[in-house]
């Protein structure tokens, strides 16, 4: 569908891509990953069609339409919500108002075997399908399914859009995308400002896309969930793997690995044929055999390690200063504004070293309470900080606080006091700031450099009561893993928000689940958290169901049963266990054919129209077989897995 073909990028001296080259496919799902300034988003933007390459190609078929939603966009404020979001279907008016034309065209014509009638046959069923695949009669139920899929409720709908926050903001531009349903999808950063709950009805709603998906995330539970590839661009150049993010990891640490043995092993064959060489080239009875060996390694192909660009942040909180047993005591804590309540009757004690998550719903008051702990606003209730509690705060849109018109540099140096300012460069370094990156301004920093900033002004003093809202937005996944471990092993007091689950995992010990009328506390971890709350929901429904009907069977009997009932699960098992083995060979023999075929696409010449569209077909015929057969494998795991252990 998308071909990527010899891209380059350069700015200056500097370049971003070098002959980069791929092929996305009618349903792929690619996850698109890197550290933040490789270029990821650059590249999407180039194949949206919203920026141009230094050399290069992408091509597109006509009939195709590319969504894609931005980090950064313009909003119409003066529209409501629901008027907003209904835009989208401009794009149905406008296939329903063609499809109309080429209605009374065909009515009036009379030249029923010229080119000319084929081919508006064609663009009539071309743009039926692409009605259909819209589900253009469905409009306002699609529109109330996404937006509330995405966080808004009913009451939302007529609001202006500039009531809302850019978070909010940004969930209409989604569902703007969503509701147009373009071939290919191109999302930069979607989960951003999504809650929980809002992340989990995205990835359903993805996995059933018709199209093809292609995303940048740093949240890696989504990127596993929805994934089947994974492309990573490093140093100009991209490794393109077909598995989700955490398995690519072990796949490219292993082929690494790989290489680095085979680069050694070559190196000391050339050292040892090198000796012999010295040896007897001086030698005239040797003199032939040492040519010989020479001429060996002139023919030899150097083994190259990959470039893999493991540059990382390196952070370490400072030690937490002594403070109190308890850190933070609320006692019907309430919050408003004008007559509307955010929260009200919130208790909580929390006590020295606690380490834990604040979640709930977006627009419940997470970030509300988090400014009130840091004396940002006022309150009705009770709110007292421990004794000598001394509170480190990064809000949610920190990094966007930070001074535009000061450099890198400077934005630490007013901030450092003591001796730590002698040791401003090599904390700078540490966040990946070196050489004439400290010279910047803030100002033309990317979201993640901007981020890695804020987090550096962190460290600057030593704090008891962390307290961090969203601090892994726009960080890239090694340096969101880098702060996870720095977070894991502070010996402070810490209330983070955040909607990344993988990064919750093993951070936090405590959850807290804010609603409008308190706080509900969780003893454990955020999976076991959701998992109990999907259990909760389901305990619900079945309260519903009347009683089971049971039957009662003597023991022997039962007996009985389980060896028969054993056996005949032994017997499916071993079935299974055939036909997963013999799908393997077939999936590998089939990507094998596929990898050959991309070959195919990336030097094919574009102009032979005919040809083109027969090795695309030919493409896409194996993508299919490839897509079928891994559904059939995955279905048949899960059986494997649903029978239990042997």
């Amino acid at each position: 569908m998308v071909t990527v073909q010899e891209l380059t990028v350069s700015f200056g001296e500097r370049t971003l891509f070098d002959k980069v080259s791929f092929f996305l496919g009618d349903r792929d799902r690619v996850g698109l990953v890197g550290k933040n300034g490789a270029g990821k988003s650059t590249l999407m933007k180039i194949i949206a069609g919203e920026e141009v390459s230094t050399k290069g190609s992408i091509v597109i078929p006509k009939d195709r339409e590319v969504g894609y939603l931005p980090q950064q966009m313009k909003h119409n404020d003066s529209a409501t919500i629901i008027e907003e979001a209904g835009s989208a279907f401009n794009v149905i008016q406008g296939i329903e108002a063609r499809i109309e034309a080429i209605g009374l065209e065909l009515g009036q014509r009379e030249d029923y075997e010229s080119e000319e009638y084929l081919r508006l046959i064609q663009e009539l069923n071309d743009l039926n399908d692409r009605l259909n695949m819209m589900e253009g009669g469905q409009r306002e139920e699609q529109l109330e399914r996404v937006l509330k899929g995405l966080g808004f409720v009913q009451s939302d709908m007529n609001r202006p859009m500039g009531e809302f926050s850019g978070g909010w903001k940004m969930r209409v531009e989604l569902a703007k995308i969503l509701l147009r349903r373009p071939d290919v999808l191109l999302l930069d950063e979607p989960t951003n400002h999504l809650d929980i709950e809002s992340i989990e009805w995205l990835e359903g709603f993805l996995k059933d896309y018709p199209g093809a998906v292609m995303l940048i995330s740093h949240d890696r539970d989504f990127l596993d969930n929805l994934t089947k590839r994974t492309i990573e661009i490093s140093n100009g150049r991209i490794y393109d793997y077909k598995f989700p993010y955490s398995k690519y990891l072990v796949q490219r640490r292993e082929e690494l690995e790989r290489q680095k043995a085979a680069a050694q092993n070559q190196q000391k064959y050339i050292e040892d044929t090198e000796k012999l060489i010295n040896k007897f080239r001086a030698k005239k009875n040797k003199a032939a055999f040492a040519q010989t060996l020479i001429r060996k390694l002139d023919k030899l192909e150097r083994i190259e390690v990959d470039d893999f660009d493991q540059s990382k942040i390196d952070i370490r909180f400072p030690p937490a200063p002594h403070s109190g047993k308890v850190v933070l005591r609320c006692e019907e804590l309430s919050k408003s504004y004008d007559e509307v309540e955010i929260f009200s009757g919130l208790n909580m004690s929390i006590p020295k070293g606690s380490k834990i998550a604040l979640v709930g719903k977006n627009g419940v008051g997470k970030s509300t309470f988090l400014r009130l702990v840091n004396g940002e606003e006022s309150f009705d209730g009770e709110l007292e900080l421990g004794h000598q509690v001394k509170i480190g705060y990064f809000a949610q849109d920190e990094a966007e606080r930070l001074d535009g018109s000061k450099t890198v540099f400077e934005t630490i140096d007013e901030t450092a006091i003591g001796d730590i300012r002698s040791q401003i460069r090599n904390i700078l370094g540490s966040f990946l700031f070196s050489g004439d990156d400290v010279d910047k301004k803030v100002s033309v920093l990317s979201g993640g450099e901007k981020t890695r900033l804020a987090i550096c002004k962190l460290l600057l003093e030593s704090y008891n009561l962390l307290i961090l809202d969203e601090p892994t937005n726009h960080l890239d996944l090694v340096s969101k893993n880098v702060l996870k471990k720095a977070l894991q092993t502070y010996d402070g007091t810490l209330i983070i928000v955040s909607h990344d689950r993988n990064f919750l995992h093993e951070l936090a010990k405590d959850i807290y689940e804010l609603t409008s009328k308190g706080v509900k506390h969780f003893v454990g971890d955020i999976y076991d958290f959701l998992k109990e709350k999907r259990a909760e929901s389901i305990a619900v429904f079945e309260q519903t169901k009347g009683p089971s009907q049971g039957r009662s069977v003597n023991q022997k009997q039962s007996k009985k049963g389980d060896t028969q009932a054993q056996r005949a699960k032994n017997k499916e098992r071993q079935k299974l266990e055939r036909r997963i083995s013999k799908l393997e060979s077939e999936i590998e023999r089939l990507e094998r054919e596929k990898s050959n075929q991309q070959e195919v696409l990336s030097t094919l010449d574009y102009e032979d129209h005919d040809l083109a569209k027969r090795e695309m077909e030919n493409f896409q015929r194996l993508q299919q077989a490839v897509e079928q057969r891994m559904e059939e494998w995955e279905g048949l795991q899960s059986e494997l897995e649903e029978l239990g252990p042997v």
